[in-house]
This record gives C-alpha cells, sequence and structure tokens, in this order.
C-alpha cells in the first residue's frame, strides 16, 4: 500500500511539476488566446468605401482642401533619405516619402508629442498635451507589463513591476482618449468633410474610443497597438525575431493578422497589411474624390514584428545582416505605399487641392537591435532624448507651400489639428483648448519662441529657446544641454548652469500643475540605455539610462 501511494504521489508530483513548466513556457500565449476566443477572425472580405457628391457650395466658393495626415510607426530619423543617410548607409532610398520633402515644406526640428505610441496619437488627434486630459502612458495590457518585468533585463538593472497598482487598472479596451475629448476628426467632420481611417488606433477598443465613435465617418483598422503584416508562416513573408527582447515575445504569441472595417468583425487581410493599407487608401481616395475629405492613414510600419514582404526582401541582397535585411524591405515597402497615394492624388487631379503630412509617431525602438535608426541623435523610443523624440515633419500643398521649403521652427504633433482645422475653416476651439498652432503660421516664425513640454512619470523635459532640461528620479540625473551648440545632446551642462535648471524645473512644475491625474498607472519602469540598442548584449555599468514609466 505505502508503495503504491508513493507511486501515486510520484506520478502527481511529475504532473504537476510537468504543469507549471509548460505553464511558465506557454503562458504568454493566453492573451493571445482569450482574444480569439472573443474575437474569432472572420475570412477575408472586401470592403466598400462610400462615394458621395460634393457639399453645396456658395457660387463661386472654392472647394475646401483635403487633407492626408499619413504616419509612420517607430520610424527613425535616419531611415529616410530626405532626413538621413537612410536604412544600410542608403541603400534602401525613399524617393516618395522624400519627394513631399522635395516638394513641400520640412520641419528641420520636427517633434513627437511623447516618445511612444499613445501618447503621441492622442497629441494628433485632439490637438492638446495628452496630459492635459489624463493619457500619460501607452495603453498596455497587464500581461504584456508582467511579462516585460519576468523576462527583461539582462546587465542587472530590472524592471520594475508596481503589482499595487493592478487593482486600479482599467480594461485593457478602456485605456485610449475619453470621448470627452473633441478629436480632429469630430472637427473635420463638423466642418463638412468625408472623415477616413486607415490602420493602427491605440487610442481605445472600447464603446465611445473607437474610431467610428470618435468621429470618423469610415474606418479601416487595427484598434490595438500592433498586428502582424502576414501570417508567420506565410511562405511570401521573411521574419526576423528578436529573442532576446520580452516586448518582441510577447507580440509574436498574441498578435492577430486582422483588421476591422466600420465597426465590423476582425477579418484577414488578403496581402501584406502595408500593401493592404496603402491599396485601400487609394481606394478610399477614389470613392472620395468628388468631395472634401480628411483621412488618417496611420501605417502600422516598420513597428516590430519584423516581417517583409519575400520580394522586398530578396530585392535586398547587398545587405547581409538578416534582422536589417528584413526592416530594410519594410521601409521599402513603407515608401512604396505612401508612393501610391500620392500618385493616386495626381491621377485624380487631387494634387493641388490636397495637403499631404508626413511624420512618426516617435523615433526608432532600441529592442529591434539596430544602432544606426536615429542617428546622429541619442537615445530611442521610450527616452525624451532627441533619438526618442525627433521625427520627420513634412507638409505638402502645392499652390500655397513653395517646393523645398524649410523650417528652423519646432514643430510637434499637437500642429497637425490646428492646421487641418484652419485649412477647412472649422470653428475655432475656445481660447486656451489647444496647445497646437496652424504648421503654416508656425513656419512663418509666430509662435516659435512657444516652449515644449513632455512627461511620462517621474521622467520630465522642456525645451525653451536653446535649452533642454530632462529631469529623472530613477536614476535621479538632471541632464541639461544646449541645442544649438549641441544638437546631439553629447555635453552635459546642468552643473555649470544651476540658474537655468532652476528657471526650467520651475516651468516643468507649472506644466505639471496644468496636468490631470493620469487616467490609468504606470505598471511598470524598465531601463532604456540610451547609447545602445537592445540586443541583448550587457551595457557598461556606468551607462547611461532612463527608467521609462509605462
Amino acid at each position: 500500500m505505502n508503495r503504491k501511494l508513493t507511486i501515486i504521489l510520484g506520478v502527481i508530483a511529475v504532473v504537476l511539476v510537468a504543469g507549471v513548466i509548460a505553464f511558465q513556457h506557454f503562458w504568454i500565449y493566453i492573451p493571445g488566446v482569450i482574444g480569439r476566443i472573443k474575437a474569432p477572425i472572420q475570412p477575408f472580405h472586401e470592403v466598400t468605401w462610400a462615394s458621395g457628391a460634393a457639399p453645396a457650395q456658395a457660387p463661386g466658393a472654392k472647394r475646401p482642401p483635403n487633407v492626408i495626415v499619413i504616419v509612420a510607426d517607430d520610424l527613425g530619423i535616419n531611415d529616410l533619405t530626405s532626413t538621413g543617410q537612410g536604412v544600410a548607409g542608403g541603400v534602401v532610398p525613399t524617393p516618395n516619402i522624400d519627394s513631399l520633402s522635395r516638394d513641400g515644406l520640412t520641419f528641420a526640428n520636427g517633434y513627437a508629442g511623447n516618445a511612444t505610441c499613445s501618447p503621441s496619437r492622442a497629441a494628433m488627434m485632439t490637438g492638446r498635451y495628452p496630459i492635459r486630459f489624463g493619457f500619460e502612458f501607452t495603453g498596455v495590457p497587464v500581461a504584456f507589463a508582467k511579462n516585460i518585468a519576468r523576462m527583461g533585463g539582462h546587465d542587472g538593472r530590472k524592471p520594475m513591476f508596481y503589482a499595487d497598482r493592478v487593482k486600479d487598472m482599467p480594461p485593457v479596451e478602456d485605456l485610449g482618449v475619453p470621448p470627452s475629448e473633441v478629436t480632429l476628426a469630430e472637427t473635420m467632420k463638423a466642418a463638412g468633410y468625408r472623415t477616413l481611417h486607415i490602420g493602427k488606433w491605440h487610442l481605445g477598443e472600447s464603446d465611445g474610443m473607437r474610431p467610428e465613435d470618435q468621429g470618423f465617418d469610415d474606418t479601416l483598422n487595427i484598434l490595438a497597438g500592433g498586428g502582424m503584416y502576414m501570417e508567420a508562416n506565410d511562405p511570401n513573408v521573411v521574419n526576423s525575431k528578436q529573442d532576446f527582447d520580452p516586448i518582441d515575445r510577447f507580440l509574436w504569441a498574441n498578435l492577430p493578422y486582422s483588421v476591422r472595417f466600420d465597426g465590423g468583425k476582425p477579418f484577414h487581410p488578403n496581402k501584406y497589411i502595408t500593401d493592404y493599407f496603402g491599396d485601400e487608401a487609394v481606394s478610399a481616395i477614389r470613392a472620395n474624390r468628388d468631395r472634401p475629405f480628411f483621412m488618417y492613414l496611420a501605417f502600422n510600419a516598420p513597428h516590430t514584428p519584423l516581417q517583409a514582404l519575400k520580394s522586398d526582401y530578396d530585392a535586398l541582397p547587398m545587405i547581409k545582416d538578416h534582422r536589417l535585411r528584413v526592416y530594410a524591405a519594410m521601409i521599402k515597402a513603407l515608401d512604396r505605399n505612401v508612393g501610391k497615394v500620392l500618385a493616386e492624388l495626381k491621377a485624380q487631379g487631387l494634387e493641388g487641392d490636397t495637403i499631404v503630412i508626413f511624420t512618426s509617431d516617435n523615433g526608432g525602438a532600441n529592442y529591434i537591435g539596430l544602432p544606426d535608426i536615429n542617428k546622429p541623435y541619442r537615445g530611442f523610443k521610450a527616452t525624451f532624448f532627441e533619438g526618442g523624440v525627433r521625427v520627420p515633419f513634412f507638409v505638402r500643398w502645392p499652390g500655397q507651400i513653395a517646393p523645398g521649403s524649410t523650417s528652423p521652427n519646432r514643430a510637434m504633433h499637437f500642429d497637425i489639428f490646428a492646421t487641418a482645422a484652419a485649412a477647412a475653416h472649422a470653428p475655432a476651439a475656445k481660447p486656451g483648448v489647444l496647445d497646437g498652432v496652424d504648421l503654416l503660421t508656425l513656419a512663418s516664425g509666430k509662435g516659435a519662441d512657444r516652449p515644449l513640454f513632455f512627461r511620462s512619470g517621474h521622467y520630465r523635459v522642456v525645451i525653451n529657446g536653446d535649452w533642454k532640461l530632462q529631469l529623472s528620479e530613477r536614476p535621479k540625473t538632471a541632464w541639461l544641454f544646449n541645442l544649438k551648440s549641441d544638437p546631439t545632446e553629447q555635453s552635459n551642462v546642468a552643473a555649470a548652469n544651476p540658474a537655468v535648471v532652476a528657471q526650467l524645473t520651475a516651468m516643468l512644475d507649472a506644466q505639471d500643475r496644468r496636468a490631470a491625474k493620469p487616467i490609468w498607472p504606470a505598471l511598470i519602469e524598465g531601463p532604456i540605455w540610451i547609447d545602445k540598442p537592445a540586443d541583448g548584449t550587457p551595457q557598461p555599468k556606468d551607462a547611461e539610462y532612463v527608467m521609462w514609466a509605462n
């Protein structure tokens, strides 16, 4: 009997140990499995963009311009041949995106609204600092934050997970722009525009927060923070997995290959997602050519997971590093699809009647492990160093903006709202509501002396005049740079300029007093090294870093 009991207990122990090991290995897939159960992905089906005639106008009145805002995702400032060398030292030119600079206005100092996805997009959609309405952090599932805490860090600086804050987290679907905020889509719609959204949203998934609830007439979207470009095992795709990165592991395990149209059920696209979004943008332009339209075209490229169309990958045999080659092929696809949009405007005779704005939501990410994407600037996505927030910023409007124009004035994402609204002759917002200004006005010099602010938890930054101050509590650091003499932030002069530090700190404190309480707390703080990407190589103990709160 004792022998039988011992065997039974031994079997139970083995099963329990095996179960624990299996759970530790496979738990990362659970959020994706639950998501697919809650919202099964349907087969591909065509979408129809509604067409219509122009609204009635007074005799002799000129049709207001269309507005297209094109946003890349995690594009490095050095990835374009018009703002840097281009990928792999210029092996992959970006002629279509570059043409927006050549034929329009370039802001040499373009800034993101934040150093990560969601707050930057919130700035674009509201024309305001997101912290003014409590949108301070990028919305991610609790499981995502736990995954980073468990698997992140490889040189002794581990991420910190605040388990006591989980109780204060709303459901991930509710991490978005509150319905009480007036969006750019709502403003353009009120001005008589047809409002169109294609691509990434990441500003809330629950009722009242989805794009169709926030002013868009039609929306073909990825609601969450990202999606697959194709199925991972598709013979027409080439993948690059960064096994050293906990973010990458989570995305590969959970992201679907799907889109939604006008609030419908998710379904599979029928091609590489960047091409799919580009082709649908062309269809949407064609359907709406006879009436003023506003289009928010938010590509998810080149955000991870790194997946390239095989034909684009095969066209770049000169790039020997596999990861860089996949990334370069993604940039190639992005540029091709911007070109499709520009070609369709020309084909429809709409070039002169359309304002096109191009930018990225933030700088290139450290977690893809490529060192040169933000060159020559220090820092990556999730830092407020220039590499994290310096972005391309082009505005093309033939006949209104002289080709090849440049402006040294600092443009920011929230200026897109004011620019589009001014072009549409939309009713002016109440004084003090918007933080942005019309980019055309800014280029002329009006408003160019304003300070710019950034904040994520304990990490705060202000740019005022030539000075940029970065304050971090963890690690306790003050970085002060003179951007006029030191635009790449090489020399910290905080110790030599205590009066400047005090003045700028007071400005940050005043900005904090204007901020609302965060709608949701930061669950995690993770180390982001400033001068080297996260590629699995341990950092020197004296390497500079920030602890990014999210």
